[in-house]
């Protein structure tokens, strides 16, 4: 008998596992890695996405019956998540460390603007009420662009250095990053910061355009160019994830 060489080919991986604890039923999505030695199953800080990383020569039955051996630790991690905040009116948002209530305005025009309010600061968005979520979001990137263009230019001129471009994105993993090509990257959640957090990484990033390492070189320059350096990290490492529960 003639077996063709595709007759024992693996069936693909489904895109995610189900796991029931107490009631619950979670999603677990699988990840197959050839350079992974072992199952591991986390929990994403920033988008509360389960992920199971399973060897290439796991099967995926060994992979379901370990992620439902850990159903309970899934539970109690997922239950640490901070809850999600929609842009929408009434929800509270920080614009650089300071929490602002999201106000709705029935008025023409179309934009967002920080302002005082009867119980406190406020950003007012203006127009229609079912664009609110995209006008605030589109808000708070422009206002990080600003706050970020202007530190990186301070810390570029302090440090005589000329980024080739600076961009603006939703990261994860990263609040900042540098290119080899001297392209600076930034998430826009750092604006919801105080800003002594925004100022620190754009001093951290400008300053991998001379070292483009964290040797004892490049810490010298950061924390001459900004004094705050320590007490950003600490701010970051103690509230940074909940800075991803907004939007």
């Amino acid at each position: 008998m003639v077996f063709s060489r595709f007759a024992f080919a693996r069936r693909p991986d489904p895109a995610e596992i189900l796991v029931a604890h107490e009631g619950a039923v979670y999603r677990v999505a699988l990840r197959r890695r050839a350079a992974a030695r072992r199952l591991t199953l986390r929990v994403s800080s920033a988008t509360g996405e389960a992920v199971l990383t399973i060897p290439e020569r796991t099967d995926v039955a060994a992979a379901e019956r370990f992620a439902r051996a850990h159903g309970g630790w899934l539970a109690a991690r997922l239950a640490r998540l901070p809850d999600r905040v929609a842009l929408l009116p009434g929800a509270v948002v920080p614009l650089r460390g300071v929490d602002h209530r999201i106000v709705s305005r029935a008025v023409a025009l179309r934009r967002v603007e920080a302002a005082p309010g009867p119980d406190g600061p406020v950003l007012a968005v203006s127009g229609d009420p079912g664009e609110v979520a995209g006008r605030v979001r589109a808000f708070l990137q422009r206002e990080a662009r600003r706050d970020l263009e202007a530190a990186v230019a301070r810390y570029a001129g302090v440090l005589g250095v000329k980024p080739a471009s600076i961009t603006i994105r939703d990261t994860t993993s990263r609040w900042g990053s540098c290119s080899a090509r001297g392209g600076l990257n930034f998430s826009w959640r750092l604006i919801l910061a105080p800003p002594f957090v925004l100022d620190y990484l754009a001093a951290h990033e400008v300053a991998h355009l001379r070292e483009m390492n964290h040797s004892t070189r490049f810490w010298r320059l950061v924390h001459g160019a900004c004094p705050a350096t320590r007490e950003a990290e600490a701010w970051l490492k103690s509230h940074g994830t909940g800075l991803h529960r907004y939007g």
